[in-house]
């Protein structure tokens, strides 16, 4: 039987054992991406299982298609089962084919309890698919309709030089993609058209182009075909100038601009900008009213001022507890030209006239009373003015007496959740009551930073969520519902243009509602429901339901109850099909009937009315996602396309000018429309990254289109999703450079969705690089890609964990007071960070990622300390929640996040992680001191099923640079594997005396007076040749904190450092705080201050003045912090597991002049991952070493040299640090204590250096940087640092670990001590 799109197309009967028979129905076809396979069992008493795969042409190796039946379940990575479903007298499942690339469905059936099987002989049964509709052949397709196609493509790829087969391959591509197309319904007239239509525009666009140039000239250009480039690879089609969408946050992070206007400032020049604590301001027609809150000698002050001219009249009241209260105002308050009501107060305005401007201005001190604000509308000109339908309303109540705005300690807005809290019940009447509670409630916090936009967000995610009520008893006409809508959002695009630094929540928040519109397009909604009823005779049962809801309060519930019956109508009117809609997007029988005009009914048409349904409702569900769906692309492209009024044509095309759209831009908006269901996804990808690029100067600027352009910019940012989620099923991970291709795409369009942004652009700047250099055999490539690609995923997590900061207290805050549900409680946030392009960026890097490892020659993992360990296995989201923990068995901890500053807790045996720690960081030395496994995974499923491990006890073995994990029995566990012990070590303190000196210089250091970081310098000065170089050093002995303590200016504070320091010898750690807290108050003697300067003058340091008081108080600061790091909670724990006597450390402060570095290293001359002696490795970060010590995340440059050979070097890893630090000319106070450097204790970097001036943290942009670009410059600064090393070695006698910067091409050393 001859196959159709609708109806039955193929069926198969087989004849079973046991009287069972079996008929297969197919419909549809695979290009049409509607196939469907419909089994079904007759005379079945048991429960069958359906065992079953596809395949393609060409291959017998199942696999399983995305869409898969209820109950589905994958056996053993092999097969799917799905479970047969009773219906009526028949087992029936149901399989939805929508993969091009299917040949057939193969399976056998099992019964599921006595595990019999039911083969096609001995094989398994197959059933093949139609991929063309037979019935309905394809028309004949143009010649020069395909060659026009195929030019597309080929113009798309770049303009390649191409071979005759390349060339081919292009034309079927063509061919395929026209033929597609006419299966979804496009008619060969419209292809035709928007081919020719795109040709046009080309040649259009280029004269364009040249009467730019040719200012006013009316000369015709003859466009002369270009000659195509070289041929370049498939990712390397494109590069923007990324740095023009910086967008950095002020320095007070977060923190909106400052709203103002003409009149505010002319306002505010007469007032006074003093003290002001708010500024709103109001547009209503031609007025333009500004509202200040000061605070006058300890009195609130409200001034109201207008450019209101004439007599004009405040009517005021005063809201006490809610801001729906309105009392008159106390008597002794009332402003000059005041009238008391009953209920209200009527005030004159003043005129006021300044050289600025006049304006007219009243002034309410509300001295010292606590109001929830004050409501207000005005008199003039014969008419009232009001906030757009409602009073204006200033809050009160957020405001402290110091006149800062009260957060909650949380960071959450507390008096804006309450308000929304206490205003639900009448938001949830309908849509209209919640968006215009919403535009009011955004107009009073949208000066106040982000935090009062998040709350609206979350609101109305909760909302869109189904998580509240959208109407309940109360009758709405659509058209009521869309002009509210409308009010909101032309807010929110207001505050999008006025306030850059909010816009990536208000993009959120826009996503949640839709985009509205004057009367008519909510009026379009009811009025056009009676021409669909009208026209298909169907005006009774589900529709007439349906009808009544429409009616009575629409929603974004219609646009899916409107696909739904598209999809029912389109397949033959098949019920389930209906229902399946339904329900995968949330509307169950159950919500139906919940309305308040209930949709009890199913759908039930005349079979002769379906092509005018389809029609109906297609035009219908249009009307529908303009008013409610703002995200939806092709109601948004329509709109934008729609030639507004007061916009003309101009040759054929619309006009390029102010608020339209130019010609390159609608060029790419007809691609897309044309190819949004395209299988191959990187041509439609590359065109909706260009249209939102070619749109980014629009819908920053404000004109009358502003809107509308900003919901198509959203709505082609999610398409941007969904495509690449549509399209990870058919990439293929063996095509490296589409994958990477899709990857700059998706960042560039992360790029354009975010505020500061400054990491993303110099991540793509850098994607670009190693684009440009693509060598996919090069290993070298491989790595440098490879670090890329970590940076990308280090700014994914920066991201998730800055909305999961700023946005969940807001979600919990308010979750808890609307009775919320925990589960959307907990993923709320979640849902937006996975919801957007951040979401697919991460699933393309992880497509990216092992390819990578594969040709740099990776492996799983980064092994920082081999061991072979049993142990239990532990799962911790961070090292440092545990590290004060002591396992009483044998521990392997799997943790989420490692910063490299931790201490490894007892009983641990090793610790795994997906973070980044450098090699040298300090958790990474103390776990190679003691024999601890330490690695970092890179493959997320490797480390997923580790985690799955959890209490299971496991062995796991070093070999060839990879770990072997091994599940073994707990009663293995031997001797050979004991907990570790720390009582054996032996290692002990001398207490330190006071050399009677409070400074000393470099010639005076002695083991005496300063600790091994000192004195090894001293040592380095009188044997290091003169092209490396040291730092100027002076130091602050031992026992110079010990007698300032001791003096009687100090006598509290030792009393109280002496208390708590029992406490914590008798187990309570958490005093240590508080003893830092008490050094933080001890003051420097005027000796101290005095040897310092004689100290400093005579090396020629820059003195800190005495006189310049905020000089000394800086460094006077870093000096006790040194001091105080002593009784930081880690080092404490570290001496504790050695059993050092805590009280025995004594602390010497080295002061050195900072080197305003370019590069800071560390080398360690004995390689500590292989245990080599012969190979020195060193890591390179930019900027001073703290971000390479310390707790900043990413990689250094790591590289070995051969002590044979230290000219040649070997590069192991680029950088993926995205911070360096930078300081201006000031002074490092370095710890040096008695126990950083005992043998055997892994003591160095458990206290504190600080410089006397905080850091700056500056982003890196490594795309031009020489020490990763250029080789040349690579490989002499490499060796250098690497002489400098094996001379190092060669003076101390051992293997050193050495710490040095690098400025201007000059080698300094800051420290060097052996290493352990």
């Amino acid at each position: 039987m001859a196959s159709t799109a609708s109806g039955v197309g193929k069926v198969d009967h087989f004849k079973l054992s046991d009287g069972l028979e079996l008929q297969v129905n197919v419909t549809g076809f695979t290009n049409g991406h509607n196939a469907k396979v419909e089994l079904q069992l007759k005379n079945s008493s048991r429960a069958w299982i359906l065992h079953w795969g596809c395949t393609y042409h060409g291959n017998t190796k199942w696999f399983f298609p995305v869409d898969r039946p209820p109950g589905t379940a994958v056996y053993k990575q092999m097969a799917l089962q799905t479970p047969f479903v009773k219906r009526g007298d028949v087992d029936v499942i149901l399989i939805d084919l929508r993969d091009p690339k299917i040949h057939a469905i193969e399976f056998v059936i099992k019964d599921g309890r006595y595990d019999k099987w039911l083969k096609l002989g001995q094989g398994n049964f197959q059933i093949q698919i139609p991929k063309y509709a037979t019935d309905n052949p394809l028309p004949l397709v143009p010649k020069d309709l395909i060659e026009r196609k195929a030019y597309s493509i080929w113009e798309s790829k770049g303009r390649p030089e191409t071979s005759q087969i390349q060339q081919k391959q292009n034309y079927d591509d063509a061919l395929r993609e026209i033929q597609s197309m006419l299966l979804k319904g496009v008619s060969l007239n419209e292809l035709q058209g928007s081919s020719r239509a795109a040709t046009n525009t080309v040649v259009a666009l280029k004269k364009e182009e040249q009467s730019t140039q040719r200012s006013g000239s009316n000369t015709i250009v003859v466009v002369k075909k270009e000659e195509p480039p070289i041929q370049t690879s498939y990712s390397l089609r494109r590069r923007h100038d990324v740095q023009k969408w910086l967008h950095k946050y002020p320095k007070e992070e977060g923190k909106s601009p400052m709203i103002s206007s003409s009149l505010m400032d002319v306002v505010e020049s007469s007032v006074g900008g003093e003290n002001v604590i708010l500024r709103q301001s109001y547009h209503v027609g031609n007025y333009e009213i500004v509202v200040f809150l000061k605070v006058l000698r300890g009195d609130y002050h409200v001034l109201v001022a207008g450019n209101t001219k004439g007599s004009t009249v405040l009517h005021w009241g005063v809201s006490n507890s809610t801001p729906k209260e309105w009392l008159a105002p106390p008597k002794d308050m009332l402003p000059e030209k005041s009238k008391l009501l009953d209920a209200a107060c009527q005030t004159y305005f003043t005129d006021i006239s300044t050289i600025k401007g006049t304006f007219q201005l009243v002034d309410i001190n509300l001295q010292q009373r606590k109001f929830a604000g004050i409501q207000f509308v005005i008199w003039t000109g014969g008419s009232w003015v009001n906030n757009n339908g409602t009073n204006f309303f200033v809050g009160l109540n957020l405001y402290s007496a110091s006149g800062k705005v009260e957060h909650d300690g949380r960071g959450i807005l507390k008096w804006l959740l309450n308000e929304i809290s206490q205003r639900e019940k009448e938001a949830e009447r309908s849509l209209m009551h919640r968006f215009c509670i919403a535009a009011e409630l955004t107009e009073r916090c949208k000066s106040e930073g982000d935090l009062g936009l998040i709350g609206i967000l979350v609101w109305l995610r909760f909302m869109a969520c189904r998580q509240l009520n959208w109407n309940k008893n109360y009758n709405i006409k659509p058209r009521e519902i869309s002009e509210a809508q409308d009010k909101f959002t032309n807010l929110l695009q207001k505050i999008y243009l006025e306030q850059p630094n909010d816009r990536e929540i208000v993009r959120l928040i826009m996503g949640c509602v839709g985009r509205g519109g004057e009367g008519n397009s909510g009026q379009r909604i009811r009025d056009e429901i009676l021409v669909l009823q009208r026209n298909n005779n169907c005006k009774g049962g589900m529709m007439e339901e349906w009808h009544q809801k429409l009616h009575n309060n629409s929603s974004p519930d219609d646009v899916v109850i409107c696909e739904a019956l598209l999809n029912y109508v389109r397949c033959g009117f098949r019920i389930e099909v209906y229902w399946k809609t339904l329900t995968e997007r949330g509307l169950t029988k159950s919500v139906l009937a919940s309305y308040d005009r209930p949709i009890l009914s199913e759908p039930k048409f005349s079979p002769d009315t379906k092509e005018g349904l389809i029609l109906d409702l297609t035009s219908y569900l249009k009307t529908l996602k303009a008013v409610h769906s703002g995200s939806d692309l092709e109601s948004a492209i329509d709109i934008c396309l729609s030639i507004p009024e007061g916009y003309g044509i101009m040759g054929g095309y619309r006009s390029a000018s102010s608020g339209g759209l130019t010609l390159k831009l609608q060029e790419y908006l007809q691609f897309i429309k044309t190819h949004i269901g395209d299988t191959s996804i990187s041509p439609l990808m590359e065109k909706l990254l260009e249209s939102r690029i070619e749109l980014r100067p629009s819908i920053v600027t404000s004109h009358g289109r502003s809107k509308d352009l900003l919901f198509l910019d959203l709505a082609l940012d999610s398409a941007v999703r969904t495509t690449v989620e549509k399209g990870l099923g058919n990439l293929n991970s063996s095509n490296l450079p589409e994958i990477m291709f899709l990857t700059t795409l998706v960042l560039e369009n992360l790029c354009l969705s975010s505020v500061n942004n400054e990491d993303l652009i110099y991540c793509t700047k850098d994607l670009y690089r190693v684009c440009e250099s693509y060598k996919p055999t090069d290993a070298n490539w491989a790595l440098q890609t490879k670090a890329v690609v970590d940076r990308i995923r280090l700014a994914l997590a920066d991201k998730s964990e800055y909305y999961q900061q700023k946005i969940q207290p807001t979600v919990q805050y308010l979750g808890h007071l609307l009775s919320v549900e925990k589960s959307a409680i907990d993923t709320v946030t979640e849902e937006l960070i996975r919801t957007g392009s951040a979401g697919s960026l991460s699933m393309l890097i992880n497509r990216l990622d092992p390819i990578l490892r594969k040709i740099a020659n990776l492996g799983c993992w980064q092994v920082i300390s081999p061991a072979e360990v049993r142990g239990f296995v532990v799962n911790v989201h961070e090292l440092i929640s545990v590290q004060h923990k002591v396992y009483r068995e044998p521990t392997v901890i799997i943790a989420n996040k490692v910063s490299g500053e931790e201490e490894i807790p007892d009983g641990a045996v090793a610790v795994l992680t997906s973070d980044f720690p450098d090699v040298l960081a300090h958790v990474s030395i103390r776990a190679r001191n003691s024999k601890i496994l330490f690695a970092s995974c890179f493959d997320q499923n490797v480390y997923k099923d580790l985690k799955l491990k959890q209490g299971k006890m496991v062995l796991i073995i070093f070999k060839l640079g990879n770990l072997v994990i091994m599940d073994v029995s707990s009663s293995s566990l031997s001797p050979k594997y004991p907990l570790s012990s720390s009582s054996s070590r032996g290692l002990q303190l001398s207490r330190k005396r006071f050399s009677g000196k409070y400074a000393i210089s470099l010639q005076e250091f002695t083991t005496d007076m300063v600790g091994a970081k000192s004195c090894n310098l001293r040592f380095l000065s009188e044997k290091l040749p003169s092209w490396i170089k040291l730092p100027v050093s002076i130091a602050i002995p031992f026992g110079v904190f010990e007698t300032i303590l001791s003096d009687d200016m100090n006598k509290d504070q030792a009393k109280q450092i002496y208390n708590l320091t029992k406490l914590v010898d008798s187990g309570d750690t958490l005093k240590l705080r508080s003893i830092q807290e008490a050094v933080h108050q001890i003051k420097a003697p005027m000796r101290l201050i005095m040897e310092l300067k004689s100290k400093m003058k005579s090396l020629r340091i820059p003195w800190l003045e005495v006189e310049s008081s905020n000089l000394w108080n800086r460094a006077w600061e870093a000096i006790i912090r040194v001091w105080a790091s002593k009784w930081n909670e880690r080092a404490y724990i570290s001496c504790r597991k050695v059993s050092l006597n805590h009280n025995d450390i004594c602390m010497a402060i080295l002061v050195q002049e900072i080197i305003r570095a370019d590069y800071a290293f560390v080398v360690h001359t004995k390689n500590p991952l292989s245990g080599d002696a012969s190979e020195i490795y060193t890591e390179v970060v930019r900027g001073l070493g703290e971000t390479l010590v310390g707790a900043y995340p990413g990689r250094a440059m790591s590289f070995t040299t051969r002590k044979t050979n230290l000219k040649s070097h070997s590069v192991i890893g680029y950088p993926s640090k995205s911070i360096g630090l930078y300081v201006k000319q000031s002074i490092i106070f370095r710890s040096d204590s008695n126990g950083e450097d005992l043998k055997g204790y892994a003591g160095a970097g458990l206290y504190e250096s600080l410089p006397m001036d905080k850091a700056q943290e500056v982003v890196l942009d490594y795309s031009n940087d020489p020490l990763v670009v250029d080789r040349v410059f690579q490989a002499s600064l490499f060796s250098r640092i690497a002489e400098a090393g094996k001379l190092i070695e060669d003076l101390f006698g051992c293997a050193q670990d050495i710490e040095g910067v690098v400025k201007s091409g000059e080698v300094y050393v800051v420290q060097s001590r052996p290493q352990i």
